[in-house]
């Protein structure tokens, strides 16, 4: 897993990269929590996704937005990460320029970021959203969703509420040709303490199910 730097719209952005195995496998970017409130690269469940989707032989990089670790900048409310983002992404298609697909996953704000993202790449085909924080953040720019994808959260989630994440959910479900998949997890709170095993599993057999559907199809 090598550690990358690579130039982002503040400077340096810092990462770690695991290329895939195949020249076209796909692409995954996963994106961590709040940068202002101890979100890294290295919390605990952007480092497991990150190692979920390279189990199944994606090109995946997780990254820290700018002011995070050796990322130069300073936080700037989300404009400026989702901008690191997309120059993430670049960077990684610029790496692995034949890649069949391409899928995000974000952890609350992480999340906010990633949906934000997947509305301004088209090239994006599969997201999981994890724990949205839809009572905090506008995601009214949906509108409408252009993938497919996962929302996962728990039932004890004190900071994406569960019914604000629902009301998420049940508007993008009314939206033809997309299928947004929820699952809640009983007793997982907001950082999924003691449940970050389920989580992964589950993302993982989301991602196991639509890639057999790409096969079959």
């Amino acid at each position: 897993m090598p550690e990358v730097i690579f130039n982002g719209p503040a400077g340096r952005i810092e990462g770690r990269y695991q290329p895939s195995r195949e020249k076209n496998g796909p692409i995954a970017l996963v994106l961590h929590p709040h940068p202002q409130f101890g979100g890294t690269m290295n919390n605990q469940v952007t480092y497991q996704l990150f190692y979920m989707f390279a189990k199944r032989g994606f090109a995946v990089l997780r990254f820290n937005f700018r002011g995070v670790g050796r990322s130069q900048g300073a936080f700037d409310h989300g404009e400026g990460e989702l901008s690191d983002a997309a120059s993430a992404l670049d960077w990684v298609q610029t790496v692995h320029p034949d890649a069949r697909a391409c899928w995000v996953a974000g952890f609350s704000f992480g999340a906010w970021i990633g949906m934000q993202l997947l509305m301004r790449r088209p090239e994006i085909e599969g997201f999981i959203s994890i724990a949205p924080q839809a009572n905090l953040y506008d995601f009214s720019f949906l509108a409408p969703c252009p993938s497919s994808g996962l929302i996962i959260h728990g039932d004890q989630d004190k900071v994406a509420p569960p019914k604000d994440v629902q009301g998420l959910v049940d508007k993008l479900k009314t939206q033809k040709g997309i299928v947004v998949e929820q699952q809640i997890i009983p007793g997982a709170n907001h950082f999924f303490e003691n449940h970050v095993d389920t989580l992964i599993d589950n993302c993982g057999n989301y991602v196991d199910r639509r890639l057999n559907m790409l096969t079959a199809a």
